[in-house]
């Protein structure tokens, strides 16, 4: 049984694990709970999830609060997926782009508008607040652009004539594309990642056991039909729930796949680059991010700091939104009243209610030991810093955290404190104030700032001067992405949406476009009418 556009709320969503356009079950299965029950009652929701996952006890339609399942996947299920996707992938990287490109973007488009009820309630299962995932496809969306689909033609084909010689510099598909999506947006990073199909390619994709639902029907209910619709074989895409270790291991061990996008923390992920390297794999990675925000002393601070609670959206559980904020300090105290006013109306609550910014935190006890050495480092506290209920009430057993800000003194020394050194994962801004220690503020002393950061996923810059707009654009090089006086977070075509440089992807990190990524250059030079073979051509 899958998801219908009439499907009622109350019906179990299930999917089994999807191999060479079939869905294959077994006897076992992963439940996914409602968030919502999750906060009104974790503790009888968690264990009811636990009995039904380990079979103790079987499912009933009167189970409140258990929203879907997902078959469990073996290296069986893993075993018959590579083998369609490697069948898939030898007929598929010979489509035509028009096919592969734009009917694939017109199609995937036109099925995320068609369905955008039963996506945003898919993200809802996942625990994002509505507002969130509103953000979220208004990604997927800008995939589908026009702007978009150009720039993929363009970087995928590039054809001229040399006389009677056809000369075409093209990217070829790498073959068959293994996806390891993170908990923390799963469908959304699937459904980024399943666009390695433009070129030419075929995905197998593990879904993560505790949010598996979203990219299931992500996967099956939006990428399958469209990729039916404009004739690619079965086994283009595929998806199983399997045990992370057993299949990092089956798929740096198996000829068949070529390439291994990982979505993670940055140690694993470091670590499967390494692998992926020695096995003669290409790691893809989207690890953690630390952007960073320099605010200069001509911004138009009313809209900085409205771009600055970006960072308290999803509780900070997002790599791509505001970890740092770099204040001129002419502008300093104002920027930081503003940001704690506007921060105190950031609303807590279920995530289907509209209006809410804020989710759970799992590890409360990691954000107070960033907090508590920031404090140690000398940071000031400035906003938040403790645990609430759903309903806002202050409580050391609450889910949420408050939105905090803290300021750090001293550009120069600021990364003593590791809220500034490394990816923070919960609602907490450090604002860096330069101070006298740092001498004349310039800068390209705020640039070498930047580009020294471990991380380099998104930066941004806000500036009212055209010259300190265009020295940091001309000179910041550590991110995958910059804005300048605009939303950090925000998605425009035809920029990419994810990817980075440094820690955020490893070695061989860049922006992700995942269809460039996933394929390699190769020039091709044809004469249709032969001609005696010349080694050496002269130069007009």
């Amino acid at each position: 049984m899958t998801i219908s556009d009439t499907a009622p709320a109350a019906t179990l969503v299930s999917y089994g694990s999807y191999i060479g356009g079939e869905q294959v079950t077994e006897d076992r299965w992963i439940y996914v709970a409602d968030p919502r029950a999750v906060l009104q009652d974790s503790f009888a929701t968690l264990t009811l999830k636990r009995r039904l996952d380990s079979g103790e006890q079987q499912y009933g339609e009167d189970m409140a609060g258990i929203v879907g399942r997902v078959a469990v996947g073996t290296d069986r299920h893993m075993q018959a997926a590579l083998a369609a996707a490697t069948r898939a992938a030898k007929v598929w990287r010979g489509a035509p782009l028009q096919v592969r490109v734009d009917g694939f973007l017109a199609h995937l488009g036109a099925r995320i508008l068609g369905h955008r009820e039963q996506i945003e309630q898919m993200a809802l299962y996942e625990g994002h607040p509505r507002e969130l995932v509103k953000w979220e496809v208004s990604g997927w969306l800008a995939t589908t652009t026009a702007q978009s689909r150009d720039f993929y033609r363009s970087q995928l084909w590039y054809e001229t004539f040399d006389g009677d010689s056809r000369r075409i510099v093209r990217r070829c598909a790498d073959g068959v594309v293994c996806i390891n999506p993170p908990a923390n947006a799963p469908m959304s990073s699937a459904m980024l990642a399943a666009t390695s199909v433009m070129a030419g390619n075929a995905v197998v994709i593990r879904a993560p056991r505790s949010v598996p639902l979203g990219v299931f029907y992500s996967m099956i209910e939006i990428i399958a039909p469209v990729l039916e619709e404009i004739g690619a074989p079965v086994g283009t895409i595929n998806v199983v729930c399997s045990e992370p270790a057993p299949t990092f291991a089956q798929w740096l061990d198996s000829p068949l796949v070529n390439d291994i996008m990982y979505f993670g923390a940055v140690e694993p992920g470091l670590e499967i680059e390494r692998q992926c390297v020695a096995a003669g794999k290409k790691p893809i990675l989207e690890l953690a991010g630390n952007d960073v925000v320099v605010v200069w002393s001509d911004a138009n601070l009313d809209y900085a700091s409205d771009a600055l609670l970006e960072a308290f959206f999803g509780s900070g559980q997002l790599c791509m939104i505001p970890n740092l904020v770099v204040a001129h300090p002419d502008i300093a105290e104002e920027l930081i009243a503003l940001v704690i006013a506007k921060a105190a109306s950031i609303r807590i609550g279920y995530p289907d209610e509209d209006g809410v910014l804020l989710s759970p935190v799992l590890r409360h006890d990691k954000f107070h030991s960033a907090l508590g050495d920031a404090l140690d480092n000398g940071a000031q506290l400035l906003a938040g810093g403790g645990s609430v209920h759903v309903d806002g009430s202050p409580s050391e057993a609450g889910m949420f955290l408050q939105p905090t800000v803290i300021r750090v003194d001293g550009l120069k020394n600021s990364r003593r404190v590791k809220a500034v050194e490394h990816e923070t994962f919960f609602p907490l801004l450090p604002i860096v104030v330069p101070d006298t220690s740092d001498g004349d503020l310039a800068l390209s002393t705020v640039i070498d700032f930047v580009n020294t950061n471990l991380y380099g996923l998104r930066n941004s810059l806000w500036s009212s001067s055209a010259t300190v707009i265009d020295t940091y654009v001309a000179n910041v090089t550590n991110s995958g992405i910059i804005k300048v006086n605009e939303s950090h977070i925000a998605f425009g075509a035809p920029l990419p949406t994810h990817g980075g440089t440094a820690l955020t992807g490893g070695a061989f990190g860049e922006a992700n476009y995942p269809a460039l990524r996933t394929s390699h250059i190769q020039g091709v030079s044809v004469s249709y009418v032969p001609h005696p073979p010349r080694h050496c051509k002269e130069q007009a």
